[in-house]
């Protein structure tokens, strides 16, 4: 709409210009006119040639010829010129001589004028309201959702826990008659790209009603109110309907915890999240308007948002397991061209994939072999995209790597494999290179963890020396003074891990089961933490070289392999006898 309005100002704009161009042609033809002599004057009406003279009191006559042509001649001035020239058949007019384009073209002229400052006041009015007012808010509701829970694969718990929200926009009298309130508000939190908002277009669609769709962000502003505003907009909007889905993705946007401080930096983002308590509050329930919204924090937002009677109902979406992962790949894989593809066990290799990356991945295999031409989506497309998704695109000029540089890289990577297969047997190595990629990593090593609702203490130890397993391999090799920067995504890891098992999991004992961000506000001291980090780390890096000098023999067959290849599946671990040696 904005473009054709735009367009249509260029319309009075364009006549203008026209109009402007035919008078100035029409004025300087009759600026044009040239002047005769009396005498010739009196010879054209002797010889009857004057169809019209234009005179007034000024000291010029126009004369108008039968052929249409015009000249100016001096006015004799005397009494009976006007009597003469009747006599002879000579029409006069006293007036100027009237031309019909120029006067359609002045008219022309005038009107896009005025059109053209109408068209400019009303712009001016629609951009200052735009920022002043709710007018901004683009808020249209997507009738006929084309989303129903058979595209909502896996998250079956959290289905069945909307349900009954479909239901009640379908038939809201019937839990009325029961006395039963349904929810006002329902919280989706989870990991990124779970599908929360596939969930919420799932229930509008189920219950063919409006859905709108908006971002936390969209009523954030730099003007105090227009945040309230909107939200006031939003669900006056939406009553209109009687039955709608509101849906707010990134609700933390606007609902964070109100703090005490009496500065006026959050004055707007806290009367928004007024407006929309207020807006929550004050709805019937026999409205059949359902608030939906999407988080990736649940702890973050403000106690008011999540109490009974504003989003009362929470739901987590959480990352598929190994069963909702095959139906999510079997859905996307419904209508693709497949072939030799063995969806089960994609499954149990994407273990801790969402929903959204699981997507992405059957639609780079599908890119994949659109590229190559290939009839069918194959295995080995599939295994190239996962790489892809991982760790990034192979790099394919590799000749400026040193012979020195793949030997390190090649013993840092047979180190985090050969910790994997000892410490964690049951997390199968499914792929070992040396080919850097594009995403920074100069080789790396996948291994498929196993699906688990949670770690342990033990095997977060285990985790971190695998995590340390390449570090210790290149001193193994090379000595102390020669470890590169190669493990430093790894060390960032470990910390990870080693914090949060001090500070959050209750698995170390400077706090002990203290938790630590419940702590943040006291002065306590930090040093202690740091220093109980370092000694459960150190302990486990020591370990790990000890495990790998062990294992020194397996580790420089494997490297030789791996130089020779570049990349080592399970296949080839197995192959090695690496894995059952390992395994004995």
């Amino acid at each position: 709409m904005n473009k054709i309005k735009k367009k249509q100002i260029y319309i009075p704009i364009i006549t203008a210009v026209i109009s402007l161009v035919f008078l100035l042609g029409i004025n300087y033809n009759f600026m044009g006119t040239k002047d005769k002599s009396y005498v010739e004057f009196l010879n054209d009406m002797s010889k009857k040639k004057v169809s019209t003279v234009y005179f007034t009191d000024t000291p010029k006559i126009k004369v108008k010829l039968s052929d249409g042509k015009i000249y100016e001649t001096d006015n004799p001035r005397i009494d009976n010129f006007k009597e003469t020239l009747l006599k002879q058949g000579v029409e006069v007019s006293e007036t100027s001589p009237s031309d019909a384009p120029s006067i359609i073209f002045m008219a022309s002229f005038m009107i896009s004028i005025i059109s053209l400052m109408i068209a400019l006041i009303r712009s001016s009015n629609i951009t200052s309201k735009g920022m002043l007012s709710v007018d901004s808010l683009d808020a249209s509701a997507i009738e006929n959702a084309p989303f129903t829970f058979n595209d909502v694969a896996g998250n079956e718990e959290a289905k069945e826990s909307v349900m009954d929200i479909v239901d009640f926009l379908k038939n809201p009298e019937k839990y009325s008659s029961y006395g039963a309130r349904m929810p006002r508000g329902i919280i989706l939190y989870g990991d990124p790209g779970t599908g929360k908002t596939l969930l919420a277009k799932a229930v509008a669609g189920e219950a063919n009603v409006p859905f709108y769709a908006m971002s936390g962000s969209d009523f954030v502003q730099v003007y105090v109110g227009v945040g309230a505003s909107r939200i006031r907009q939003l669900f006056k909007k939406a009553k209109g309907h009687g039955k709608a889905v509101i849906f707010i993705d990134e609700i933390d946007a606007i609902g964070k915890k109100r703090d005490n401080s009496k500065t006026g930096g959050s004055d707007e983002r806290d009367q928004t999240l007024n407006a929309l308590l207020t807006e929550m509050s004050g709805f019937n329930e026999k409205e059949g308007i359902i608030i939906m919204a999407a988080t990736n924090r649940l702890d973050m937002l403000d106690e008011a948002l999540l109490r009974p009677g504003r989003f009362d109902r929470h739901i987590e979406v959480s990352l598929p397991d190994l069963t909702a992962r095959e139906k999510i790949l079997n859905l996307h894989l419904k209508n693709k061209p497949i072939k030799d593809m063995n969806i089960k066990e994609w499954a149990q290799k994407t273990a801790y994939f969402s929903g959204a990356k699981l997507e992405n991945l059957v639609n780079e295999a599908a890119i994949l072999a659109c590229k190559e031409e290939s009839k069918f989506i194959e295995n080995y497309h599939m295994d190239k995209a996962f790489s892809i998704v991982v760790a990034g695109y192979e790099k394919q000029n590799r000749d400026y790597i040193k012979e020195k540089d793949r030997k390190i890289t090649a013993f840092h990577e047979v180190g985090h494999a050969l910790v994997s297969l000892k410490m964690l047997p049951n997390e199968k190595v499914s792929k070992v290179t040396i080919i850097p990629s594009t995403k920074g990593a100069g080789g790396y090593t996948l291994s498929i963890p196993e699906d688990s609702l949670y770690q342990n203490k033990d095997y977060l130890k285990k985790r971190i020396m695998v995590l340390l397993g390449g570090r210790a391999a290149e001193e193994l090799i090379f000595g102390a003074d020669y470890i590169t920067t190669g493990a430093h995504n790894d060390l960032k890891q470990c910390t990870n891990i080693a914090f949060h098992m001090i500070t959050q999991y209750g698995m170390g004992e400077t706090i002990g089961l203290l938790n630590m961000q419940e702590l943040m506000n006291l002065n306590i001291n930090k040093d202690n933490i740091i220093n109980e980090c370092k000694e459960l780390v150190d302990n486990l890096y020591e370990e790990t070289k000890q495990l790998l000098k062990s294992e020194e023999e397996s580790l420089n067959a494997l490297t030789e392999k791996l130089l020779q290849k570049e990349t080592l599946h399970y296949e080839d671990l197995e192959m090695l006898g690496t894995v059952h040696e390992t395994l004995a």
